[in-house]
């Protein structure tokens, strides 16, 4: 048997870190029940080691594989991961992270209602171990939906992984505002890249606006067909289907309005529950997975109750995850708002 210690990453948001420890030890479970690791992490813990606050964990016979500790390097906490050597001796183990672009096409973008990035990258990992999709977190081709995507932080952090992404947004300014970061970032990283804004119609109808990029890491994988794609629709999330086929998606992934700074907006106007809403949407968010796919969704339990939001996605025929890890989500973000997970599977 082997030991382990990981060491959190800082995090920029106080409250957060608070709870990073927990959330990491429950993110840790996850990947541990997934049946992505061949060697699987057992007796995790919060410790302290020389006054540092670590996740601890043993794995099995000779330890961790490789491949182990290329799943496990994309904890969205994890900083450094070491062997412990007795009682007083850490020995590095190298982390290799997904990282296909440089890290500040996630963290430049600043602006009010922002969802945190180390927890955006929690609730893509969780969803994406849910799914049928979880032999192919390392290599892709993953396809992630955001149906209220806001400014792109889920569709930023999945292109960072070097899946293909789509989100749903029905700010105009908002669509806007991620095309502009988009092509702008695009342009400085010199990155080989072609981007269009174009209308959907159906029928001789507008249903939406949209903005797609298409890039890639290096001009010989552009030139080569590697590439990866961004589209973002400017259309209101329970009229998705009028833009997008069926089963295009393999996760969806997003972070409800929390019913504080932003409300839901619905047919009957704005409320700070987001029920409404999900009762609308979920069913239509169903059409587009894939079989196997899963739901990753956040939300304020302030403003809805977790068996509420469970029951909004059982009816649209998802089975909800209660397995080892999935219950333990739940953190506060600020006084008005404790958030927590669910995550659900389509058959």
């Amino acid at each position: 048997m082997i030991r382990y210690a990981l060491l959190l990453a800082p995090s920029a948001n106080r409250v957060y870190a608070d709870a990073a420890a927990r959330l990491a030890r429950a993110e840790l479970a996850v990947f541990a029940g997934s049946g992505v690791l061949d060697v699987v992490p057992a007796d995790a813990e919060v410790a302290g080691i020389g006054g540092v606050e670590y996740l601890t964990f043993t794995a099995p016979g000779p330890g961790l594989g490789e491949r182990d500790v290329a799943h496990l390097a994309n904890l969205s906490a994890a900083y450094a991961l070491f062997e412990r050597v007795g009682d007083d001796l850490l020995r590095p183990v190298p982390l290799r992270p997904l990282a296909r672009y440089d890290s500040d096409l996630i963290t430049i973008p600043k602006y009010a209602g922002k969802t945190n990035e180390q927890f955006t990258r929690l609730l893509l990992n969780v969803t994406v171990l849910a799914s049928a999709a979880a032999p192919r977190m390392l290599d892709g081709p993953v396809v992630v939906l955001d149906p209220l995507c806001g400014r792109g932080t889920t569709l930023n952090q999945a292109l960072m992984y070097g899946y293909d992404g789509i989100g749903i947004e029905r700010d105009s300014q908002d669509v806007d505002a991620y095309a502009a970061f988009l092509r702008t970032w695009l342009r400085r990283k010199r990155l080989k890249h072609t981007t269009e804004s174009t209308s959907v119609r159906r029928d001789r109808k507008l249903v939406a606006r949209r903005f797609e990029a298409v890039l890639a890491p290096s001009r010989d994988e552009h030139r080569a067909g590697a590439t990866q794609r961004v589209t973002v629709l400017n259309t209101d999330t329970t009229r998705a289907r009028e833009a997008l086929r069926p089963r295009c998606a393999d996760v969806i992934v997003t972070d409800a309005p929390y019913g504080v700074a932003h409300g839901s907006r619905t047919d009957q106007g704005l409320s700070r529950s987001p029920l409404e809403l999900l009762t609308a949407a979920v069913p239509v968010w169903r059409e587009l997975l894939r079989p196997g796919g899963a739901l990753g969704l956040s939300w304020n339990t302030h403003v809805a109750p977790r068996a509420q939001a469970e029951a909004v996605l059982a009816d649209a025929g998802l089975r909800v995850l209660d397995g080892p890890g999935f219950g333990d989500f739940a953190h506060r973000v600020d006084q008005a708002i404790e958030r927590d997970v669910l995550v659900a599977v389509a058959p």
